[in-house]
């Protein structure tokens, strides 16, 4: 029999392009069999890793707690929270401010390779101003109101002058803030949440407007704050204030209270002069009133014009960081009073002393604190003289809780971070 050829009818032919189409088709439906799941992960789990991150991203502190704390609560305020305002810029390279300078003798090259380390661990740059030796200052560059260099000891003129010139710079430069600080500062390595905090503190003590973002994260109607010191006081206690009327007290009253923050040291370890009667852990934006210890401190362009006026083209009467905290003194105490528009008394003319109406806020406890390095305990202070002749065999920082100046070989490891107390 003959082959029977079939013809199709072209009634019955695919089109081309639905055929490609099929094709197309089953290499995608291989492609996915043949593809191992885990590789497409199902939108359900999905939508599950989006809340697990969601959750943790929750969870994450701005302040870490330390090992041994962990079921410490969180640091809160009891004002405003931290998202209220625009903070963040304080976790920069010069931590919120213009730049940072730290004032020390250029001979101390321990203390710079300590100081560069530190800071540059720690996330932040800083620039170094010579301190100077007292015995260098002629005569004629001596304040008016220094009459007995001697009594007065040329450390402490040294000292005044270096401050002197970190402040000068601030004018001569336009720099719209500076923080300054000495040469032998430690910080805890929590420095920049710290700092969130401290600035939204200092924003709300300012009053500044929660609608605006100012110039500077810690807002722009300060000139001083006090970031270290070696002890402090609340205003409202100091004994000129203490009779005035509650009308008067209510804005040298005026606190931040940051509460629970695992980064101020337990009560019984905090030095200082307040009495610490607040819950443990406990930490104040407020209102300066009579700190000690210069050891680190910003100063706005207006507060550096204000200062520099004060305590060199108008005169010297004590040791730098007794007269700039009598400023702040002074200015808390006219500004209770009312009397806006009383003159200030200064060189050229009369009227009440209201510390050039210097508006200054303090920490407390501070941020910064003097540390005492590991090694002889002669090199722990360039103007006071230590007669002690014994060695330090590890450093120490008060009100410090995880010390950078301590954590420096963990840090440089990536270990975990270790408490001193």
């Amino acid at each position: 029999m003959g082959t029977v050829k079939h013809h199709s009818s072209p009634m019955h032919q695919w089109p081309r392009t639905t055929t490609l189409g099929i094709a197309a088709l089953a290499l995608v439906a291989i492609f996915f069999l043949f593809t191992p799941r885990a590789t497409y992960p199902s939108l359900d789990t999905q939508q599950q890793q989006q809340q697990d991150v969601g959750r943790q991203q929750q969870q994450t502190p701005p302040i870490p707690p330390p090992q041994q704390e962990s079921e410490q609560k969180q640091p809160h305020s009891s004002s405003h929270s931290l998202q209220d305002v625009d903070t963040s810029r304080v976790t920069n390279g010069s931590l919120g401010f213009s730049k940072i300078f730290v004032v020390g003798l250029p001979e101390r090259s321990d203390k710079r390779d300590a100081m560069t380390l530190t800071s540059a661990l720690t996330g932040f740059h800083i620039d170094f101003v010579d301190g100077v030796r007292g015995e260098t200052i002629p005569d004629k560059a001596v304040p008016f109101g220094v009459t007995d260099r001697k009594k007065f000891m040329e450390t402490n003129l040294g000292s005044w002058r270096g401050h002197m010139n970190a402040i000068r710079r601030i004018i001569e430069e336009d720099l719209e803030s500076a923080l300054i600080m000495e040469d032998d500062m430690d910080w805890d390595v929590r420095l920049k949440s710290q700092l969130e905090q401290a600035a939204t503190g200092a924003r709300e003590i300012a009053n500044a407007s929660k609608g605006s973002t100012p110039r500077s994260p810690y807002g722009d109607d300060w000139d001083i704050l006090w970031l270290g010191h070696c002890g402090e006081v609340f205003p409202e206690t100091l004994e000129e204030n203490r009779n005035r009327p509650a009308s008067e007290l209510r804005r040298m009253k005026h606190k931040y209270t940051i509460n629970n923050d695992p980064t101020v040291p337990p009560p019984n370890v905090v030095t200082g002069f307040q009495d610490f009667q607040a819950s443990p852990h406990t930490r104040w934006v407020h209102v300066t009133g009579a700190p000690i210890c210069t050891f680190a401190y910003a100063l706005s362009q207006r507060g550096a014009r204000k200062v520099l006026y004060a305590l060199s083209v108008d005169g010297l009467k004590g040791t730098f960081d007794n007269e700039l905290a009598g400023i702040c003194r002074r200015a808390v105490a006219a500004a209770a009073d009312g009397n806006q528009e009383a003159s200030n008394k200064g060189g050229d003319g009369g009227g009440e002393d209201r510390g050039l109406d210097a508006k200054c806020i303090t920490v407390t406890p501070p941020l910064f604190f003097h540390h005492k390095a590991k090694g002889p305990m002669s090199g722990d202070s360039d103007i006071q003289t230590v007669s002690n002749n014994g060695v330090r065999e590890k450093g120490f920082t008060e009100n410090i809780m995880w010390s950078a100046r301590n954590n420096l070989q963990n840090m440089i490891l990536g270990r975990e971070m270790e408490s001193q107390f």
